[in-house]
């Protein structure tokens, strides 16, 4: 089984944790791709791992604006590149630089094997169990625009029009951007990027489309129950903010007992030592 590891980065300050993390996904059926973001000099990256055989580098890249559709583009961009370059894989695992394994990699490719097909996302409806989302989806966002008086005319906009509909009675699902997804399902979201400019359109006035998009062309397709609600990851979202909370050595238990196979999100420069203690208990 051929598994492919396609990592988002944007900060070279970062090198080093990516590094480790790249490390600890070293599998002899595995490789990982790396999205650079565009305002980032993509040659510090490569400098970096230039010694790294199994890593391959995005090379159509989109400048991410957070909260807005160039990371949908950016997955879209990389995901093309990869069904290129790598027709033959099993399964598409997707990370940011700030995550980092918290059970063997081995561990990882067995159980991927064992469920060869399925997708591992996490895949909560707006209307019942995800409800603060519905603003996101309802109200129109101009993330992607700058100009004087953005927020004026978006709020206007929302005062005058009323509640966006998904197009084609779509059910909205969604909840993290990171997941485990099988090569039939990333080709088919890159079929309906490209013939369904209706959808594309409406994810772009979304808050957060990556939060949403793949979910729900999952969710509203042929592969619906292929879909596992799980995407195998430890991500506390108990501070209530847009962003998880950052994990620390303070975390180190509820990471253990947790049996996801990533955990989200770390930071090498505030705490290191979480990572060293997942190397020793868990990893080494």
């Amino acid at each position: 089984m051929k598994l492919i590891h396609l990592i988002l980065a944007h900060h070279p300050n970062s090198l080093e944790q990516l590094a480790r993390l790249v490390n600890k996904l070293y599998h002899t059926d595995s490789l990982v791709y790396m999205h650079i973001d565009l305002k980032t000099d993509i040659n510090l990256f490569k400098d970096y791992f230039r010694d790294y055989p199994q890593i391959r580098f995005v090379s159509k890249r989109i400048s991410i604006k957070w909260a807005g559709y160039s990371m949908v583009e950016a997955e879209e961009e990389s995901f093309k590149q990869i069904l290129l370059e790598e027709p033959d894989f099993d399964y598409l695992n997707l990370l940011s630089a700030h995550d980092y394994p918290i059970r063997p990699i081995d561990e990882f490719h067995e159980f991927l094997e064992i469920n060869l097909g399925k997708a591992f996302m996490h895949c909560l409806d707006i209307n019942t169990e995800w409800v603060e989302a519905k603003k996101r989806v309802e109200e129109y966002h101009l993330i992607n625009y700058d100009f004087y008086g953005k927020y004026f005319i978006e709020n206007l906009i929302n005062t005058i029009l009323p509640k966006r509909t998904m197009p084609s009675n779509m059910v909205m699902k969604g909840r993290s951007q990171w997941f485990t997804i099988s090569k039939k399902h990333v080709q088919y979201i890159i079929d309906q990027l490209g013939n369904n400019k209706k959808m594309v359109c409406f994810f772009k006035f979304t808050w957060a489309p990556d939060e949403f998009i793949f979910q729900s062309i999952l969710f509203n397709s042929p592969y619906r129950n292929e879909i596992v609600n799980n995407n195998l990851r430890y991500i506390d979202w108990s501070e209530s903010k847009s962003n998880p909370k950052t994990l620390t050595y303070k975390d180190l238990d509820r990471i253990l007992k947790s049996g996801s196979f990533f955990a989200r999100k770390f930071n090498h420069s505030d705490d290191s030592i979480i990572l060293d203690r997942i190397d020793d208990q868990i990893l080494t």
